[in-house]
């Protein structure tokens, strides 16, 4: 999802910077309500976590450019069931602009851009997940089918919003029609298999019981919604 440089440019870089705001805006008010759930030293852990994570996500597994964009293993959708929304959704931020400090500096003109791929597709799914979740069912306990819908709330919207910077960005001619196409047809096979990951780091949550009253994992994680 780092779109390529020079896809969004000049002053239509703009709404990259209001959207980028209102991403972190609605993180912020996560990030309150879960300081006021679960403490303010557990939240910040939880986001280094996330942080960490997120870093090796992108610089570990395997990624490659396709088209208009890069295909990452992002496993948004992970961070979100075993840390939360907000640790989540600050440790993509942060982890992507570690990687752009250090590794990738070519892709910081394009950290509104790529930061809003990555957190608003966060936020839906976070509605998505509140919807199809049963109140009284922990996140251990979720099928493939709803990790499945998890997954592909989330990675469609990074198509989609890839897709939009790219025809924002270039317009509708052939061959950046091909680009978004090709990219998004290579991003099937991180829908495909994120649901499996999510259901083996789940799996061994449910082995790892002592953690169902860590203040370091996500609520939800052990227990039903309140």
């Amino acid at each position: 999802m780092h779109i390529e440089a020079g896809v969004v440019h000049g002053a239509k870089m703009a709404l990259s910077y209001g959207t980028a705001a209102v991403s972190f805006g609605i993180a912020a008010k996560l990030a309150v309500d879960t300081i006021k759930n679960s403490g303010f030293l557990p939240t910040i852990v939880k986001t280094l976590v996330a942080t960490i994570l997120v870093f090796m996500f992108f610089e570990v597994l395997p990624h490659h450019p396709v088209g208009v964009s890069e295909v990452h293993f992002i496993l948004g959708s992970t961070l979100f069931l075993i840390l939360g929304a907000a640790p989540a959704a600050f440790g993509l931020a942060a982890g992507l602009l570690l990687q752009g400090l250090f590794f990738a500096p070519f892709d910081l003109p394009q950290y509104g851009v790529n930061v809003t791929t990555l957190l608003m597709p966060l936020f839906a799914m976070m509605y998505v997940a509140n919807r199809i979740i049963p109140k009284n069912t922990a996140y251990k306990d979720i099928n493939y089918k709803d990790a499945l819908k998890l997954s592909v709330m989330y990675q469609g919207g990074i198509v989609t919003w890839v897709t939009f910077w790219a025809l924002y960005g270039q317009g509708f001619g052939a061959e950046n029609l091909s680009s978004v196409l090709t990219f998004g047809a290579a991003y099937m096979s991180v829908v495909i298999l994120e649901p499996f990951i999510d259901l083996a780091v789940l799996a061994g949550a449910k082995a790892l019981s002592s953690l169902k009253s860590s203040p370091y994992v996500e609520a939800r994680l052990y227990n039903s919604a309140k």
